[in-house]
């Protein structure tokens, strides 16, 4: 028996890293799949998930015997959203939880970083939320029950210099999920956040997550990153987390394992939170940085 037999979960930014992961983990326990991903040009400086990326998720998805829709659509667009929402219950009959795990992310100083890319940026991530949360809220009104989950970030409770849109839309995201479990709480439906740290997915694996590391545009490498995930963790010989480290708590508050909690900031960040800096320990562990 899996936590989620019986239970259908929609998911964005599934195409690959922790979208597609996400995916992956509900239906290893059980869960029929909604999926939804965006081979979109011109909203961040590196390559976005391609219908490939998609197929994959789906190849996946249907090697464990679960069912799965697919489509290309972009959560900036409220129709997309609702289209597969409606195409999902005439499908699977309801959706128990939905994921709204699509973002997007770059770095510059806050003064640089140009009006459309701050537009860009806030409408992924907060506005493509706001969107897939209400694309779902009257079917679970309806049936009274229902697991929102918003996927945040520990940059949702501090800042960090070069990408303050990014920093911004994640603080956001924390307090439409308040409020969205206030509002829906008495129609018997929970809404939480999983805050993930560092985690290995492309949204990072670029120059300019490789240059955030290594401390200035066009130094940093691959191993950089790698290092910079060391010095980020707590926990001893942790550096990035896999993908499936937020899925496990996505996990969790998808089934009835939570079924009493609500309003819940859940961070997976190996402890980075109550570093008051660095974690040397790792750093000695890890040796010398990339020169």
């Amino acid at each position: 028996m899996g936590r989620m037999d019986g239970k259908v979960a929609l998911v964005t930014g599934a195409g690959r890293g922790q979208g597609r992961s996400h995916a992956v983990r509900l239906a290893q326990e059980g869960a029929e799949i909604l999926a939804i991903d965006v081979p979109a040009e011109g909203v961040s400086p590196y390559p976005l998930a391609s219908q490939d990326d998609l197929d994959e998720t789906v190849r996946q998805v249907e090697a464990l015997d679960r069912r799965i829709v697919a489509v290309a659509g972009d959560v900036r667009k409220q129709g997309d959203l609702d289209a597969l929402v409606e195409q999902g219950i005439a499908e699977f009959g309801q959706i128990d939880c939905v994921v709204a795990n699509a973002a997007v992310w770059s770095t510059g100083p806050f003064w640089e970083i140009p009006d459309e890319q701050w537009r860009e940026v806030l409408d992924v991530n907060i506005l493509g939320v706001m969107h897939t949360l209400r694309a779902v809220t009257p079917h679970m009104m309806e049936r009274g029950a229902g697991s929102m989950i918003v996927i945040a970030s520990v940059n949702g409770k501090e800042g960090g210099a070069n990408y303050a849109h990014y920093i911004a839309s994640k603080h956001a995201v924390l307090g439409l999920m308040k409020s969205v479990a206030l509002e829906l709480g008495p129609y018997g439906i929970r809404c939480n956040a999983v805050l993930p740290g560092v985690v290995n997915t492309p949204i990072l694996d670029w120059q300019g997550g490789w240059d955030l590391m290594a401390g200035g545009p066009g130094l940093g490498t691959r191993e950089h990153l790698e290092f910079g995930g060391k010095a980020y963790a707590l926990l001893k010989d942790v550096g990035m987390l896999p993908p499936v480290a937020t899925s496990e708590g996505v996990l969790w508050l998808a089934s009835d394992d939570s079924r009493w909690v609500s309003g819940l900031e859940l961070v997976i960040d190996a402890g980075h939170m109550v570093l008051p800096g660095f974690n040397m320990a790792n750093i000695a562990a890890a040796g010398q940085p990339p020169g």
